[in-house]
């Protein structure tokens, strides 16, 4: 409903770490019905979770490890205020959030794997076939279809009139960066600095 009626003007991924009961994601959703024109049929997503955006704390407390500085909060400020695609903000159209979602229908076959039909001479369709698909909204379902579904399975179909809409934002997807193994003497150090803070548990438990 929000997207639908345009009312999500931006969604700011903060970092982890950043509350006291909880390590999860947080996000900060602007929600308006009076948006600029340039900002009309449009998200702005921006990524304040990399360590760009905040300081770590010299001594946790609970889960809060991380903290947001007056800095901080300004650079994150800039970014929606400027309104511009970076590495850290992307702008998207409404529509490339939606899909349709379709169930894809298989025919039922005998043990001669010929397709059973019903009284009007349709196939029957097989429920343990049955398949859910989301195609984007901005492409055609029919060449979709063609293109995703038929090549594995030819005598596939779906219902044009039990079709739903949907919306979902992935942040991981819009700013994912591949990121290499760490080295293994890191790794190390961070073991052996987690024995430290366990005051020799785990040196109990190997033993």
């Amino acid at each position: 409903y929000i997207i639908e009626n345009d009312l999500l003007e931006c969604i700011v991924q903060l970092p982890n770490d950043i509350f006291y009961n909880t390590g999860i994601a947080t996000y900060v959703w602007f929600v308006t019905n009076v948006k600029e024109k340039k900002r009309k049929g449009k998200v702005q997503l921006i990524n304040a979770s990399s360590d760009a955006f905040y300081r770590k704390m010299r001594k946790s407390l609970g889960s809060k490890r991380n903290e947001l500085t007056s800095e901080n909060i300004e650079a994150i400020q800039d970014l929606y205020f400027d309104f511009e695609e970076n590495e850290y903000s992307k702008i998207f159209d409404n529509e490339d959030f939606g899909f349709y979602q379709i169930t894809v229908h298989q025919p039922e076959k005998d043990e001669n794997g010929k397709i059973i039909t019903d009284s009007k001479g349709k196939p029957k369709s097989d429920s343990s076939l049955k398949d859910i698909e989301n195609v984007p909204m901005k492409e055609s379902i029919a060449d979709y279809f063609e293109k995703e579904v038929l090549p594995f399975a030819p005598d596939a179909w779906y219902d044009k009139t039990k079709m739903k809409v949907g919306y979902e934002i992935a942040f991981n997807k819009y700013f994912y960066q591949y990121e290499g193994l760490r080295p293994l003497k890191d790794i190390a150090a961070d073991i052996l600095l987690l024995e430290q803070e366990t005051d020799g548990l785990l040196k109990e438990i190997i033993a």
